[in-house]
Protein backbone atom coordinates (compact mmCIF):
# COMPACT_ATOMS: atom_id res chain seq x y z
CA UNK A 1 0.00 0.00 0.00
CA UNK A 2 0.73 3.62 -0.54
CA UNK A 3 2.06 5.88 2.46
CA UNK A 4 0.70 9.07 0.51
CA UNK A 5 -1.75 11.03 2.80
CA UNK A 6 -4.83 10.79 1.71
CA UNK A 7 -5.68 14.56 2.73
CA UNK A 8 -2.83 16.05 0.47
CA UNK A 9 -3.66 17.12 -2.95
CA UNK A 10 -1.75 14.78 -5.42
CA UNK A 11 0.84 16.59 -8.03
CA UNK A 12 1.08 14.80 -11.15
CA UNK A 13 4.28 13.76 -10.25
CA UNK A 14 2.92 11.74 -7.18
CA UNK A 15 0.48 10.61 -9.34
CA UNK A 16 2.84 9.17 -12.17
CA UNK A 17 5.12 7.77 -9.11
CA UNK A 18 1.89 5.36 -7.68
CA UNK A 19 1.29 4.52 -11.00
CA UNK A 20 4.99 3.16 -11.95
CA UNK A 21 5.16 1.25 -8.62
CA UNK A 22 1.33 -0.13 -9.28
CA UNK A 23 2.58 -1.08 -13.29
CA UNK A 24 2.23 -4.86 -14.39
CA UNK A 25 5.34 -6.31 -14.50
CA UNK A 26 6.45 -6.72 -17.85
CA UNK A 27 3.80 -4.03 -19.52
CA UNK A 28 5.92 -1.51 -22.11
CA UNK A 29 5.62 1.63 -20.04
CA UNK A 30 5.60 3.72 -23.19
CA UNK A 31 3.71 4.25 -26.61
CA UNK A 32 4.81 1.00 -28.80
CA UNK A 33 5.66 2.28 -32.34
CA UNK A 34 6.68 -0.58 -34.69
CA UNK A 35 7.42 1.63 -37.74
CA UNK A 36 8.43 5.02 -36.04
CA UNK A 37 5.59 8.19 -35.59
CA UNK A 38 3.95 7.76 -39.10
CA UNK A 39 1.06 8.30 -40.75
CA UNK A 40 -1.53 5.27 -40.89
CA UNK A 41 -1.34 5.60 -44.62
CA UNK A 42 2.40 5.11 -44.28
CA UNK A 43 1.39 1.92 -42.23
CA UNK A 44 -0.33 0.87 -44.82
CA UNK A 45 1.84 0.64 -47.87
CA UNK A 46 4.64 -0.50 -45.68
CA UNK A 47 2.92 -3.55 -45.28
CA UNK A 48 1.52 -3.76 -48.40
CA UNK A 49 5.32 -3.33 -49.45
CA UNK A 50 6.95 -6.15 -46.92
CA UNK A 51 4.05 -8.57 -46.53
CA UNK A 52 1.59 -7.83 -49.74
CA UNK A 53 -0.09 -11.12 -49.49
CA UNK A 54 -1.22 -11.04 -46.06
CA UNK A 55 -4.86 -10.64 -45.59
CA UNK A 56 -5.70 -7.13 -44.15
CA UNK A 57 -9.41 -7.97 -44.17
CA UNK A 58 -11.24 -11.43 -43.82
CA UNK A 59 -14.96 -11.27 -44.58
CA UNK A 60 -16.84 -14.40 -44.28
CA UNK A 61 -14.53 -16.06 -46.74
CA UNK A 62 -13.92 -12.95 -49.28
CA UNK A 63 -10.24 -11.63 -48.50
CA UNK A 64 -8.50 -8.19 -49.10
CA UNK A 65 -4.67 -8.46 -48.59
CA UNK A 66 -2.45 -5.37 -47.54
CA UNK A 67 -1.66 -4.99 -51.28
CA UNK A 68 -4.72 -4.96 -52.39
CA UNK A 69 -6.42 -2.65 -49.77
CA UNK A 70 -3.18 -0.25 -50.33
CA UNK A 71 -4.15 -0.24 -54.21
CA UNK A 72 -7.71 -0.02 -54.05
CA UNK A 73 -6.92 3.52 -51.59
CA UNK A 74 -5.18 4.85 -53.70
CA UNK A 75 -7.54 4.40 -56.10
CA UNK A 76 -10.37 5.64 -53.67
CA UNK A 77 -8.14 8.76 -53.51
CA UNK A 78 -7.76 9.35 -56.94
CA UNK A 79 -11.45 8.74 -57.34
CA UNK A 80 -12.93 11.29 -54.76
CA UNK A 81 -10.17 13.72 -56.31
CA UNK A 82 -12.10 13.52 -59.61
CA UNK A 83 -15.51 14.40 -58.15
CA UNK A 84 -13.97 17.43 -56.57
CA UNK A 85 -13.04 16.33 -53.25
CA UNK A 86 -9.94 18.05 -51.61
CA UNK A 87 -7.63 18.06 -49.18
CA UNK A 88 -9.80 19.62 -45.59
CA UNK A 89 -12.92 18.44 -47.58
CA UNK A 90 -15.28 16.47 -45.34
CA UNK A 91 -16.59 12.93 -46.83
CA UNK A 92 -19.33 10.82 -44.88
CA UNK A 93 -19.53 7.13 -45.16
CA UNK A 94 -22.78 5.56 -44.86
CA UNK A 95 -21.56 2.05 -44.60
CA UNK A 96 -22.44 -0.68 -42.64
CA UNK A 97 -19.17 -2.96 -41.61
CA UNK A 98 -17.90 -4.06 -44.90
CA UNK A 99 -14.50 -4.07 -46.86
CA UNK A 100 -15.15 -1.05 -48.47
CA UNK A 101 -15.50 1.06 -45.38
CA UNK A 102 -11.74 0.41 -44.79
CA UNK A 103 -11.13 1.45 -49.04
CA UNK A 104 -12.99 4.60 -47.73
CA UNK A 105 -11.10 5.49 -44.48
CA UNK A 106 -7.40 5.02 -46.24
CA UNK A 107 -8.21 6.62 -49.35
CA UNK A 108 -10.29 9.27 -47.57
CA UNK A 109 -7.03 9.87 -45.41
CA UNK A 110 -4.31 9.71 -48.19
CA UNK A 111 -6.22 12.23 -50.05
CA UNK A 112 -5.96 14.68 -46.85
CA UNK A 113 -9.83 14.79 -46.90
CA UNK A 114 -11.71 14.40 -43.91
CA UNK A 115 -13.74 11.18 -42.81
CA UNK A 116 -17.02 11.47 -41.36
CA UNK A 117 -18.34 8.19 -40.55
CA UNK A 118 -22.46 7.99 -39.84
CA UNK A 119 -23.89 5.11 -37.62
CA UNK A 120 -25.58 2.99 -40.72
CA UNK A 121 -28.76 2.76 -37.80
CA UNK A 122 -29.03 6.52 -38.59
CA UNK A 123 -32.40 7.40 -39.72
CA UNK A 124 -33.03 10.75 -41.76
CA UNK A 125 -33.06 13.40 -38.99
CA UNK A 126 -29.76 11.96 -37.55
CA UNK A 127 -27.83 11.90 -41.16
CA UNK A 128 -29.34 15.32 -41.98
CA UNK A 129 -27.96 16.47 -38.95
CA UNK A 130 -24.24 15.35 -39.22
CA UNK A 131 -24.52 16.02 -43.22
CA UNK A 132 -25.50 19.55 -42.41
CA UNK A 133 -23.12 20.02 -39.87
CA UNK A 134 -20.00 18.61 -41.52
CA UNK A 135 -20.80 19.95 -44.47
CA UNK A 136 -19.68 16.93 -46.38
CA UNK A 137 -19.59 17.57 -50.30
CA UNK A 138 -19.05 13.67 -50.78
CA UNK A 139 -20.79 10.36 -49.46
CA UNK A 140 -20.13 7.35 -49.56
CA UNK A 141 -23.04 4.91 -48.52
CA UNK A 142 -24.69 0.94 -49.14
CA UNK A 143 -27.46 0.53 -51.73
CA UNK A 144 -30.03 -0.54 -48.75
CA UNK A 145 -29.51 3.06 -47.13
CA UNK A 146 -30.67 4.58 -50.59
CA UNK A 147 -34.50 5.50 -49.29
CA UNK A 148 -33.13 7.47 -46.17
CA UNK A 149 -30.19 9.42 -48.17
CA UNK A 150 -32.89 10.32 -50.49
CA UNK A 151 -34.81 12.31 -47.97
CA UNK A 152 -32.37 14.62 -47.11
CA UNK A 153 -30.45 14.88 -49.87
CA UNK A 154 -31.35 18.39 -51.32
CA UNK A 155 -31.23 19.95 -47.64
CA UNK A 156 -27.08 19.17 -48.10
CA UNK A 157 -24.08 19.95 -49.97
CA UNK A 158 -23.23 16.49 -50.80
CA UNK A 159 -22.41 16.85 -54.82
CA UNK A 160 -21.96 13.07 -55.36
CA UNK A 161 -22.93 10.09 -53.49
CA UNK A 162 -20.95 6.41 -54.42
CA UNK A 163 -23.02 3.57 -53.64
CA UNK A 164 -22.16 -0.13 -52.86
CA UNK A 165 -23.30 -3.14 -51.85
CA UNK A 166 -22.74 -6.02 -49.40
CA UNK A 167 -22.93 -8.29 -52.78
CA UNK A 168 -19.92 -6.14 -54.25
CA UNK A 169 -17.83 -8.30 -51.80
CA UNK A 170 -19.30 -11.79 -51.53
CA UNK A 171 -17.07 -15.01 -51.39
CA UNK A 172 -18.30 -17.42 -54.30
CA UNK A 173 -18.73 -19.75 -51.14
CA UNK A 174 -18.98 -18.06 -48.06
CA UNK A 175 -17.13 -19.85 -45.08
CA UNK A 176 -19.45 -18.26 -42.51
CA UNK A 177 -23.14 -18.24 -42.03
CA UNK A 178 -23.87 -14.93 -43.44
CA UNK A 179 -26.57 -12.79 -41.81
CA UNK A 180 -30.30 -11.31 -43.71
CA UNK A 181 -29.27 -8.35 -44.65
CA UNK A 182 -25.98 -9.61 -46.57
CA UNK A 183 -28.70 -12.22 -48.61
CA UNK A 184 -30.60 -9.27 -50.20
CA UNK A 185 -30.44 -8.46 -53.72
CA UNK A 186 -27.97 -6.05 -54.84
CA UNK A 187 -29.82 -2.81 -55.76
CA UNK A 188 -28.51 -0.46 -58.34
CA UNK A 189 -29.12 3.12 -57.91
CA UNK A 190 -30.00 5.98 -60.85
CA UNK A 191 -29.19 8.26 -58.76
CA UNK A 192 -25.68 7.53 -57.40
CA UNK A 193 -22.62 6.67 -58.81
CA UNK A 194 -21.36 2.72 -58.63
CA UNK A 195 -18.68 2.84 -55.94
CA UNK A 196 -16.48 -0.45 -57.46
CA UNK A 197 -17.13 -0.09 -60.96
CA UNK A 198 -15.57 3.61 -60.75
CA UNK A 199 -12.83 2.94 -58.79
CA UNK A 200 -11.37 0.25 -61.84
CA UNK A 201 -10.74 2.93 -64.18
CA UNK A 202 -8.46 4.51 -61.52
CA UNK A 203 -6.33 1.01 -60.72
CA UNK A 204 -3.77 1.27 -63.44
CA UNK A 205 -1.71 4.17 -61.90
CA UNK A 206 1.71 4.96 -59.81
CA UNK A 207 1.20 4.28 -56.32
CA UNK A 208 -0.55 7.26 -54.90
CA UNK A 209 1.86 10.10 -53.22
CA UNK A 210 -0.43 10.55 -50.21
CA UNK A 211 -1.60 14.53 -49.05
CA UNK A 212 -1.96 13.32 -45.65
CA UNK A 213 -0.17 14.04 -42.41
CA UNK A 214 -0.29 13.33 -38.69
CA UNK A 215 -1.42 16.46 -37.86
CA UNK A 216 -3.93 17.68 -39.91
CA UNK A 217 -7.78 17.08 -39.86
CA UNK A 218 -8.49 13.56 -40.87
CA UNK A 219 -11.52 12.68 -39.01
CA UNK A 220 -15.02 14.16 -37.33
CA UNK A 221 -16.05 11.17 -34.85
CA UNK A 222 -19.41 12.69 -34.06
CA UNK A 223 -20.61 12.53 -30.10
CA UNK A 224 -23.53 13.83 -27.84
CA UNK A 225 -23.38 16.29 -24.87
CA UNK A 226 -24.96 18.22 -22.82
CA UNK A 227 -26.03 20.33 -26.06
CA UNK A 228 -28.36 17.31 -27.27
CA UNK A 229 -27.37 16.95 -30.89
CA UNK A 230 -24.10 15.22 -31.80
CA UNK A 231 -21.14 17.25 -32.29
CA UNK A 232 -18.39 16.66 -34.10
CA UNK A 233 -14.90 15.36 -32.38
CA UNK A 234 -11.73 16.74 -34.25
CA UNK A 235 -8.90 14.18 -34.79
CA UNK A 236 -5.68 13.91 -36.71
CA UNK A 237 -3.98 11.02 -37.39
CA UNK A 238 -1.55 11.14 -34.71
CA UNK A 239 -4.23 10.93 -32.56
CA UNK A 240 -5.07 7.54 -34.32
CA UNK A 241 -1.46 6.18 -34.24
CA UNK A 242 -1.30 7.16 -30.47
CA UNK A 243 -4.20 5.57 -29.66
CA UNK A 244 -2.72 1.99 -31.23
CA UNK A 245 0.34 2.89 -30.02
CA UNK A 246 -0.46 3.51 -26.52
CA UNK A 247 -2.51 -0.14 -26.45
CA UNK A 248 0.21 -1.77 -28.35
CA UNK A 249 1.83 -4.48 -25.46
CA UNK A 250 -0.97 -3.32 -22.46
CA UNK A 251 -4.45 -3.79 -24.74
CA UNK A 252 -3.89 -5.21 -28.09
CA UNK A 253 -0.29 -7.98 -28.33
CA UNK A 254 1.49 -7.55 -31.80
CA UNK A 255 2.90 -11.29 -32.27
CA UNK A 256 4.08 -13.03 -34.98
CA UNK A 257 0.88 -14.90 -35.16
CA UNK A 258 -1.98 -12.38 -33.99
CA UNK A 259 -5.28 -12.10 -35.61
CA UNK A 260 -8.07 -9.65 -34.43
CA UNK A 261 -11.42 -10.34 -34.68
CA UNK A 262 -14.12 -7.35 -34.55
CA UNK A 263 -17.64 -6.94 -34.99
CA UNK A 264 -17.96 -3.31 -33.27
CA UNK A 265 -19.33 -0.91 -35.62
CA UNK A 266 -17.10 0.83 -37.58
CA UNK A 267 -18.70 3.91 -37.58
CA UNK A 268 -18.40 3.84 -33.43
CA UNK A 269 -14.74 5.32 -32.11
CA UNK A 270 -14.24 1.87 -30.93
CA UNK A 271 -14.86 0.59 -33.75
CA UNK A 272 -12.81 2.39 -35.68
CA UNK A 273 -10.19 1.24 -33.25
CA UNK A 274 -10.39 -2.37 -33.21
CA UNK A 275 -12.10 -2.92 -36.95
CA UNK A 276 -9.85 -0.28 -39.06
CA UNK A 277 -6.39 0.85 -37.17
CA UNK A 278 -4.91 -1.50 -35.26
CA UNK A 279 -4.86 -4.53 -37.24
CA UNK A 280 -3.01 -1.97 -40.30
CA UNK A 281 -1.01 -0.83 -37.40
CA UNK A 282 0.69 -3.77 -36.47
CA UNK A 283 0.17 -5.59 -40.41
CA UNK A 284 -1.64 -7.99 -38.96
CA UNK A 285 -5.52 -9.98 -40.39
CA UNK A 286 -8.94 -8.72 -39.03
CA UNK A 287 -11.82 -10.60 -39.44
CA UNK A 288 -14.30 -8.86 -39.84
CA UNK A 289 -18.13 -9.31 -39.37
CA UNK A 290 -21.11 -7.33 -40.32
CA UNK A 291 -22.86 -7.75 -36.39
CA UNK A 292 -22.80 -9.81 -33.59
CA UNK A 293 -23.48 -13.37 -34.45
CA UNK A 294 -22.11 -16.26 -32.19
CA UNK A 295 -22.42 -18.85 -34.12
CA UNK A 296 -20.09 -16.81 -36.57
CA UNK A 297 -18.02 -15.77 -33.94
CA UNK A 298 -17.50 -19.59 -32.41
CA UNK A 299 -16.65 -20.49 -36.19
CA UNK A 300 -14.04 -17.68 -37.22
CA UNK A 301 -11.65 -17.94 -33.89
CA UNK A 302 -11.73 -21.61 -34.49
CA UNK A 303 -11.10 -21.05 -38.25
CA UNK A 304 -8.54 -18.43 -38.26
CA UNK A 305 -7.14 -19.24 -34.77
CA UNK A 306 -7.80 -15.61 -33.89
CA UNK A 307 -5.70 -14.49 -30.85
CA UNK A 308 -7.26 -10.91 -30.06
CA UNK A 309 -11.11 -9.80 -29.70
CA UNK A 310 -13.08 -7.16 -28.13
CA UNK A 311 -16.75 -8.22 -27.01
CA UNK A 312 -19.58 -7.06 -24.87
CA UNK A 313 -20.09 -9.26 -21.14
CA UNK A 314 -23.15 -10.22 -22.71
CA UNK A 315 -21.47 -11.48 -25.95
CA UNK A 316 -18.75 -13.04 -23.49
CA UNK A 317 -21.78 -15.33 -22.04
CA UNK A 318 -23.73 -15.98 -24.89
CA UNK A 319 -21.19 -17.72 -26.07
CA UNK A 320 -20.36 -19.46 -22.69
CA UNK A 321 -23.89 -20.52 -22.97
CA UNK A 322 -23.82 -21.70 -26.55
CA UNK A 323 -24.06 -25.56 -26.88
CA UNK A 324 -21.00 -25.34 -29.07
CA UNK A 325 -18.82 -23.54 -27.00
CA UNK A 326 -17.30 -26.85 -26.27
CA UNK A 327 -17.22 -28.19 -29.98
CA UNK A 328 -14.92 -25.08 -31.12
CA UNK A 329 -11.36 -25.06 -30.62
CA UNK A 330 -10.49 -21.93 -29.46
CA UNK A 331 -7.04 -22.25 -27.92
CA UNK A 332 -6.08 -19.17 -29.93
CA UNK A 333 -7.61 -16.89 -28.05
CA UNK A 334 -4.61 -15.02 -25.55
CA UNK A 335 -6.70 -12.68 -23.89
CA UNK A 336 -10.07 -11.91 -25.07
CA UNK A 337 -11.24 -8.70 -23.92
CA UNK A 338 -15.03 -7.28 -22.70
CA UNK A 339 -16.38 -4.54 -22.24
CA UNK A 340 -19.55 -3.69 -19.68
CA UNK A 341 -22.33 -2.12 -21.93
CA UNK A 342 -25.65 -4.26 -20.03
CA UNK A 343 -23.59 -5.48 -17.43
CA UNK A 344 -20.32 -5.15 -15.59
CA UNK A 345 -18.20 -8.53 -15.36
CA UNK A 346 -18.30 -10.64 -12.12
CA UNK A 347 -15.97 -12.97 -10.84
CA UNK A 348 -18.21 -15.93 -11.52
CA UNK A 349 -18.27 -15.08 -15.20
CA UNK A 350 -14.42 -14.88 -15.37
CA UNK A 351 -14.23 -18.20 -13.40
CA UNK A 352 -16.58 -20.08 -16.18
CA UNK A 353 -14.80 -18.95 -19.38
CA UNK A 354 -11.53 -19.31 -17.01
CA UNK A 355 -12.57 -23.42 -16.99
CA UNK A 356 -14.12 -23.26 -20.35
CA UNK A 357 -11.71 -21.25 -22.38
CA UNK A 358 -8.52 -21.42 -20.40
CA UNK A 359 -7.44 -17.87 -20.63
CA UNK A 360 -8.75 -14.81 -18.42
CA UNK A 361 -11.53 -12.47 -19.78
CA UNK A 362 -9.92 -8.83 -19.67
CA UNK A 363 -12.44 -5.69 -18.77
CA UNK A 364 -11.56 -3.13 -21.43
CA UNK A 365 -11.44 -0.18 -19.12
CA UNK A 366 -12.35 3.66 -20.20
CA UNK A 367 -12.52 6.22 -22.84
CA UNK A 368 -14.70 8.72 -25.00
CA UNK A 369 -14.65 9.93 -28.12
CA UNK A 370 -12.88 12.94 -27.66
CA UNK A 371 -10.24 11.25 -26.60
CA UNK A 372 -10.20 8.57 -29.13
CA UNK A 373 -11.02 5.70 -26.08
CA UNK A 374 -8.87 3.06 -25.37
CA UNK A 375 -7.45 5.37 -22.52
CA UNK A 376 -6.86 3.40 -19.66
CA UNK A 377 -5.91 -0.60 -19.37
CA UNK A 378 -6.11 -3.07 -16.84
CA UNK A 379 -4.48 -5.95 -18.17
CA UNK A 380 -1.38 -7.74 -15.94
CA UNK A 381 -3.89 -7.31 -12.89
CA UNK A 382 -5.73 -10.05 -13.24
CA UNK A 383 -3.51 -11.77 -10.62
CA UNK A 384 -5.89 -13.27 -7.72
CA UNK A 385 -8.39 -11.40 -9.53
CA UNK A 386 -7.59 -8.39 -8.33
CA UNK A 387 -9.29 -6.29 -10.77
CA UNK A 388 -12.51 -7.28 -10.07
CA UNK A 389 -12.21 -7.38 -6.34
CA UNK A 390 -11.19 -3.94 -6.37
CA UNK A 391 -14.18 -1.90 -5.90
CA UNK A 392 -16.37 0.67 -6.81
CA UNK A 393 -16.10 0.06 -10.92
CA UNK A 394 -11.87 -0.48 -11.51
CA UNK A 395 -10.60 1.19 -14.54
CA UNK A 396 -7.00 0.16 -14.19
CA UNK A 397 -4.15 2.21 -15.16
CA UNK A 398 -3.87 5.13 -17.50
CA UNK A 399 -2.45 3.39 -20.83
CA UNK A 400 1.51 4.62 -21.35
CA UNK A 401 1.37 8.60 -22.24
CA UNK A 402 -1.76 9.61 -20.76
CA UNK A 403 -2.57 11.10 -17.50
CA UNK A 404 -5.29 11.34 -15.01
CA UNK A 405 -6.92 13.88 -12.39
CA UNK A 406 -9.33 14.32 -10.26
CA UNK A 407 -10.92 17.71 -9.78
CA UNK A 408 -14.23 19.12 -8.39
CA UNK A 409 -16.53 19.52 -10.85
CA UNK A 410 -17.39 23.64 -9.95
CA UNK A 411 -13.85 24.53 -8.98
CA UNK A 412 -11.97 22.37 -10.89
CA UNK A 413 -9.66 22.33 -7.98
CA UNK A 414 -7.65 19.14 -7.69
CA UNK A 415 -8.53 16.84 -5.10
CA UNK A 416 -7.13 14.53 -2.79
CA UNK A 417 -6.70 10.81 -3.38
CA UNK A 418 -9.73 9.08 -2.39
CA UNK A 419 -12.06 12.08 -3.28
CA UNK A 420 -14.94 11.42 -5.58
CA UNK A 421 -15.07 14.42 -8.60
CA UNK A 422 -14.98 15.28 -11.95
CA UNK A 423 -12.71 12.83 -14.00
CA UNK A 424 -10.20 15.01 -16.08
CA UNK A 425 -7.81 13.66 -18.76
CA UNK A 426 -4.92 14.74 -20.99
CA UNK A 427 -3.62 12.82 -23.20
CA UNK A 428 -1.62 12.73 -26.83
CA UNK A 429 -4.94 11.27 -28.50
CA UNK A 430 -7.42 14.57 -27.04
CA UNK A 431 -9.83 16.18 -29.87
CA UNK A 432 -8.27 19.31 -31.54
CA UNK A 433 -12.25 21.12 -29.99
CA UNK A 434 -15.71 20.12 -31.52
CA UNK A 435 -16.12 20.93 -35.17
CA UNK A 436 -17.20 24.61 -35.70
CA UNK A 437 -17.97 24.91 -31.77
CA UNK A 438 -15.22 27.00 -29.52
CA UNK A 439 -17.54 27.76 -26.88
CA UNK A 440 -18.63 24.29 -26.35
CA UNK A 441 -14.65 23.24 -26.42
CA UNK A 442 -13.67 26.15 -24.23
CA UNK A 443 -16.12 24.79 -21.62
CA UNK A 444 -14.71 21.46 -21.11
CA UNK A 445 -10.89 22.71 -21.52
CA UNK A 446 -8.13 23.98 -19.16
CA UNK A 447 -5.53 24.27 -20.08
CA UNK A 448 -4.40 21.14 -21.85
CA UNK A 449 -6.93 18.97 -19.70
CA UNK A 450 -9.78 17.41 -20.95
CA UNK A 451 -12.87 18.22 -18.16
CA UNK A 452 -15.00 14.65 -19.02
CA UNK A 453 -18.16 15.25 -16.76
CA UNK A 454 -17.72 11.71 -15.53
CA UNK A 455 -17.58 10.88 -11.85
CA UNK A 456 -14.36 9.27 -11.14
CA UNK A 457 -11.70 8.42 -8.15
CA UNK A 458 -8.31 7.67 -8.13
CA UNK A 459 -7.40 5.40 -4.96
CA UNK A 460 -4.19 5.55 -2.47
CA UNK A 461 -2.15 3.34 -4.96
CA UNK A 462 -3.11 5.11 -8.16
CA UNK A 463 -5.25 3.10 -9.41
CA UNK A 464 -8.82 4.73 -11.57
CA UNK A 465 -12.35 3.87 -10.68
CA UNK A 466 -15.32 5.12 -12.48
CA UNK A 467 -18.25 6.32 -10.65
CA UNK A 468 -20.59 6.89 -12.84
CA UNK A 469 -22.14 9.68 -15.85
CA UNK A 470 -22.59 12.79 -14.42
CA UNK A 471 -24.21 13.93 -17.61
CA UNK A 472 -27.39 12.65 -18.46
CA UNK A 473 -26.42 10.59 -21.29
CA UNK A 474 -28.36 6.89 -21.71
CA UNK A 475 -26.89 3.56 -21.66
CA UNK A 476 -28.89 1.59 -24.47
CA UNK A 477 -27.50 -1.96 -24.99
CA UNK A 478 -23.61 0.25 -25.07
CA UNK A 479 -25.14 2.46 -27.53
CA UNK A 480 -25.26 6.10 -26.30
CA UNK A 481 -28.79 7.82 -26.07
CA UNK A 482 -28.52 11.69 -25.32
CA UNK A 483 -32.46 12.71 -23.84
CA UNK A 484 -32.04 16.63 -25.50
CA UNK A 485 -31.61 14.50 -29.12
CA UNK A 486 -34.74 13.00 -28.49
CA UNK A 487 -36.29 15.60 -27.20
CA UNK A 488 -35.40 17.72 -30.36
CA UNK A 489 -36.64 15.45 -32.34
CA UNK A 490 -40.44 15.03 -30.39
CA UNK A 491 -40.68 19.25 -30.27
CA UNK A 492 -40.62 18.84 -34.32
CA UNK A 493 -43.96 17.64 -33.83
CA UNK A 494 -46.92 19.78 -34.70
CA UNK A 495 -48.64 17.56 -31.44
CA UNK A 496 -46.03 18.26 -28.97
CA UNK A 497 -45.62 21.72 -26.46
CA UNK A 498 -42.47 20.09 -24.69
CA UNK A 499 -41.16 16.71 -23.40
CA UNK A 500 -38.41 15.74 -20.72
CA UNK A 501 -36.35 12.33 -21.27
CA UNK A 502 -34.88 10.44 -18.39
CA UNK A 503 -33.04 6.84 -18.27
CA UNK A 504 -35.12 3.84 -16.79
CA UNK A 505 -33.12 0.91 -15.85
CA UNK A 506 -33.50 -2.21 -17.94
CA UNK A 507 -32.19 -5.91 -17.44
CA UNK A 508 -32.21 -6.60 -21.00
CA UNK A 509 -30.55 -3.32 -22.16
CA UNK A 510 -29.02 -1.68 -19.47
CA UNK A 511 -31.23 1.65 -19.83
CA UNK A 512 -33.88 2.42 -21.84
CA UNK A 513 -34.93 6.53 -22.35
CA UNK A 514 -38.80 7.58 -21.23
CA UNK A 515 -40.04 10.25 -22.67
CA UNK A 516 -42.38 12.48 -20.56
CA UNK A 517 -44.73 14.15 -22.97
CA UNK A 518 -47.05 17.59 -22.86
CA UNK A 519 -49.05 17.98 -25.88
CA UNK A 520 -50.68 20.71 -27.15
CA UNK A 521 -54.10 22.24 -25.75
CA UNK A 522 -55.82 21.30 -28.81
CA UNK A 523 -54.96 18.08 -29.54
CA UNK A 524 -57.79 15.76 -30.38
CA UNK A 525 -56.14 12.88 -32.14
CA UNK A 526 -56.67 9.23 -31.91
CA UNK A 527 -53.91 7.25 -30.61
CA UNK A 528 -51.43 9.80 -30.56
CA UNK A 529 -49.02 7.36 -28.42
CA UNK A 530 -48.69 5.90 -31.45
CA UNK A 531 -48.72 8.59 -33.81
CA UNK A 532 -45.33 9.72 -31.80
CA UNK A 533 -43.77 5.76 -31.68
CA UNK A 534 -44.00 6.11 -35.90
CA UNK A 535 -42.73 9.64 -35.60
CA UNK A 536 -40.01 8.54 -33.42
CA UNK A 537 -39.23 5.67 -35.63
CA UNK A 538 -38.99 7.20 -38.40
CA UNK A 539 -36.31 9.63 -37.73
CA UNK A 540 -33.77 8.18 -35.36
CA UNK A 541 -32.17 4.50 -34.71
CA UNK A 542 -34.46 1.80 -32.85
CA UNK A 543 -32.37 1.97 -30.02
CA UNK A 544 -33.02 5.61 -29.18
CA UNK A 545 -36.83 5.32 -29.52
CA UNK A 546 -38.47 6.26 -26.06
CA UNK A 547 -41.02 5.07 -24.34
CA UNK A 548 -43.39 7.16 -24.41
CA UNK A 549 -45.50 8.46 -20.84
CA UNK A 550 -48.26 11.18 -21.66
CA UNK A 551 -48.72 14.04 -19.13
CA UNK A 552 -50.77 16.92 -18.22
CA UNK A 553 -47.91 19.51 -17.50
CA UNK A 554 -44.03 19.03 -17.50
CA UNK A 555 -42.41 20.00 -14.16
CA UNK A 556 -40.43 22.77 -14.34
CA UNK A 557 -37.29 24.77 -12.44
CA UNK A 558 -36.79 28.24 -11.36
CA UNK A 559 -35.25 29.38 -14.20
CA UNK A 560 -37.99 27.36 -16.57
CA UNK A 561 -36.14 24.03 -17.56
CA UNK A 562 -37.98 20.77 -16.95
CA UNK A 563 -37.38 19.48 -13.70
CA UNK A 564 -36.14 16.10 -14.84
CA UNK A 565 -35.58 15.16 -11.07
CA UNK A 566 -39.18 15.48 -10.67
CA UNK A 567 -39.72 13.24 -14.20
CA UNK A 568 -37.32 10.47 -12.30
CA UNK A 569 -39.42 10.16 -9.32
CA UNK A 570 -42.68 10.01 -11.19
CA UNK A 571 -40.58 7.43 -13.06
CA UNK A 572 -40.01 5.20 -9.79
CA UNK A 573 -43.58 5.39 -8.45
CA UNK A 574 -44.67 4.63 -12.53
CA UNK A 575 -48.32 5.39 -11.14
CA UNK A 576 -47.75 9.63 -11.04
CA UNK A 577 -47.68 9.69 -14.67
CA UNK A 578 -50.20 8.81 -17.25
CA UNK A 579 -49.60 5.26 -18.38
CA UNK A 580 -47.92 4.28 -21.88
Amino acid sequence: MSSINLQDVPSQATLQALWGQAWPKGMPTAPQYPLGELPLTSYLRHWATVTPNQPAVIYYGYELSFAELDRLSDAMARLLQSKGVGAGDRVAVFLPNCPQFHLAFYGILKLGAVHVPVGPMSKSYELLHELQDSGAKLMITLDAFMPVVRQVRAQTELGEVLVTGYADVHASDPVLPLPEAMRAPRQYCDDALELMPALTQWLNHEPWLAADSLDGLAALNYTGGTTGLPKGCMHSQRDMLYTAAANCGVAIQNAPDTVFLSFFLQSWIAGENAGLIFHVFCGKPLVLLSRWDPVAVLQAVARYRVTSMVMTVDSALELLDRPEFLKHDLSSLRQPRVVSFMKKLSLGDRVRWRERQGSNLVESAWGMTETHTSDTFTTGLQQVDFDLKSTPVFIGLPVPGTEFRICDFDSREVLPLGASGELCIRTPSLFKGYWRQPQATAAVMSGNWFHTGDIGMIDADGFLHYLGRRKEMIKVKGMSVFPMEIEAVLGRHDLVLGSGVVALADERQGEVPVAFVQLRPDCAVPDVAQVLRDWCEASMASYKVPRLRLVEGLPVTATGKVDKKVLLQWLAAEGSAAPT
